[in-house]
């Protein structure tokens, strides 16, 4: 496996981890629907947490406003639509983004609730 991909497990792992700790319930690790792929879907209070993990090595910021692109925001609203019709529930659903940012052998987990609006 490629040094990204290894690194980008690591990243979903800690985000998993982070929201594990945080309360949530995690559903469904990389759920697949076509060409959509939702890195995490989390449970918490009645809602359904569609998450996107992105990962980086200190110093490699982007807005977050630029993290996940227009195609990106599509694929993962058919995903967690066609989700909600597969385990037929009709939660709420709130898009969130979960950067792990690697500085040296530590890492800085921002979790940005409501990133983008759909439903």
């Amino acid at each position: 496996m490629a040094n990204h991909n290894t690194f980008g497990k690591l990243g979903e792992q800690k985000a998993v981890d982070f929201l594990k700790a945080s309360g949530y319930e995690i559903k469904v690790r990389n759920y697949r629907y076509l060409n959509a792929e939702v890195d995490i879907i989390a449970e918490k209070d009645g809602i359904l947490v569609v998450a996107e993990v992105k990962s980086r090595n200190k110093g490699f910021l982007e807005d977050i406003s630029d993290v996940i692109s227009p195609k990106k925001i599509k694929l993962l609203t058919m995903a967690a639509n066609h989700y909600l019709e597969e385990i037929d529930t009709d939660l709420e659903v709130r898009f969130d983004v979960i950067t792990v940012i690697k500085n040296s052998n530590d890492f800085e987990i921002e979790h940005f609730e409501n990133a983008f609006y759909h439903f």
